[in-house]
């Protein structure tokens, strides 16, 4: 075979194909990154590539396949966060792992969640996952509570299926809607970012506003 076949044979593989081939180990990268390095919208990625893969030919397995590498991305970069937590726990001079969950949890928020963690148990790692910034002080409440990395595990698996399925069906209803993948991917897309900055948005509106000091 001279490499001139190898050009024909490469050039008849379906765009569609090579979208997939590269569309979920990048899908999986990112999603997992984002789990580690919580500044990646993780949920808007699930969602688009749901949208993608719901106007494939390979409905639904293309879907399915985007639900299964997003919920292990998830649990893989969640794991591997604990872990690296769990090391900082453990050393005298923590980590800076250790150190940036600290900062990004609120001291109320961590309070709320060890609360919560201690009368519930590992039903609230389901639902972290699902609340916009809920992650975080649960797994620094699990770390600080010393809770073992199978048994964070173990909790985090159901979790991260749950958090899948949602931004999965996202992306599935933009698709539905739309027969125009752009125009899917577009509402997928406000949707989840409207999920993630509804709440904060709302308890500022609620936030009573300081009186202004008299001069």
């Amino acid at each position: 075979m001279t490499w001139q076949d190898v050009a024909a044979a490469a050039g008849r593989v379906p765009p569609e194909t090579t979208q997939q081939a590269v569309g979920y180990p990048a899908l999986f990268v990112l999603v997992a990154l984002g789990a580690l390095v919580p500044v990646i919208p993780t949920g808007a990625l699930v969602s688009t590539a749901a949208v993608v893969a719901f106007h494939q030919r390979s409905l639904p397995f293309g879907v399915l396949l985007v639900f299964a590498v997003a919920a292990l991305a998830a649990f893989t970069g969640d794991v591997a966060l604990y872990w690296l937590g769990r090391r900082g726990v453990r050393s005298r001079g923590g980590s800076r792992w250790l150190e940036a969950l600290r900062a990004r949890a609120a001291p109320e928020r961590l309070e709320q969640a060890r609360t919560r963690l201690d009368e519930h148990g590992v039903l609230v790692l389901v639902v972290s996952r699902l609340l916009p910034a809920g992650r975080i002080p649960v797994m620094l409440a699990c770390l600080l509570a010393q809770w073992p990395l199978r048994r964070f595990a173990r909790g985090d698996a159901p979790a991260c299926l749950a958090w899948a399925a949602t931004y999965g069906l996202i992306g599935i209803l933009g698709g539905s809607l739309f027969a125009e993948p752009w125009k899917g991917v577009a509402l997928a897309v406000g949707l989840t970012l409207l999920i993630s900055a509804g709440p904060s948005l709302w308890r500022r509106i609620r936030r009573p506003r300081r009186p202004a000091r008299p001069r």
